[in-house]
């Protein structure tokens, strides 16, 4: 009984996919296409795999190029070739493999070759095969990092702007407690417009700052 697998070489703009029946006796005979990587080929691609009746697809982890790549086939062709009549528990199966794991003699790195390669390999079991969390985990992992990321940013900006402070001397993050709070941004923002009165600037913070008129004065004097 034929069990078909796809490898797929991922760049940045185009996919050299392959097709063979790994439960044959002797070497793979493979089925080769390219496609885009916009959505529109993507989705071709998809639908091609679903005719081949593809059971499992196997990609390197290319930069994040990959990423589009295994999402339409989650989207398109996973669905339905687990709906296929006699669909088997491998059936539906994306395995993204480490790009080290898939390396090739020196000079030798052609795209068609490097996708026959992943099949032959992930047959013998020699891939390095990455967890890819399901598409709801992934998206938590990237607002995660994203929000990790901007309140990291946050805190250099801040660090930056006190060191600036600190060499004019602008004792400002003596008496408020966050540089970039509503109080401080409005007397920075007054310095930045030409503003050099030390009493004009203390006037501009909310009335709720703990230091006094006084002290903001001595601190931007």
């Amino acid at each position: 009984m034929a069990y078909r697998i796809a490898g797929i070489e991922v760049h940045k703009k185009v996919l050299a996919v392959v097709v063979t029946d790994v439960a044959c006796d002797g070497e793979y005979e493979f089925q080769r296409r390219r496609f885009g990587s916009n959505p529109e080929h993507l989705k071709g691609l998809a639908e091609w795999l679903v005719e081949q009746e593809v059971e499992e697809v196997v990609m390197e982890s290319t930069a994040q190029y990959w990423q589009p790549v295994w999402g339409a086939l989650e989207g398109y062709w996973r669905p339905t070739c687990q709906k296929r009549e006699g669909a088997g528990a491998m059936s539906g199966k994306l395995h993204l493999a480490q790009a080290q794991s898939n390396r090739g003699r020196r000079g030798r790195k052609k795209d068609f070759p490097d996708a026959e390669r992943l099949v032959k390999r992930l047959v013998a079991q020699e891939l390095v095969l990455s967890f890819v969390p399901d598409a709801e985990q992934r998206l938590w992992r990237t607002v995660t990092r994203r929000k990790h990321q901007m309140t990291r940013l946050h805190v250099r900006m801040q660090n930056q702007l006190e060191s600036l402070l600190e060499e004019a001397p602008i004792k400002l993050s003596g008496f408020v407690t966050d540089l970039l709070g509503v109080s401080a941004r409005r007397m920075l923002q007054a310095l930045a417009d030409g503003e050099t009165d030390p009493a004009a600037l203390a006037a501009l913070t909310d009335k709720r700052l703990r230091a006094t008129p006084a002290q903001l004065c001595d601190a931007l004097d």
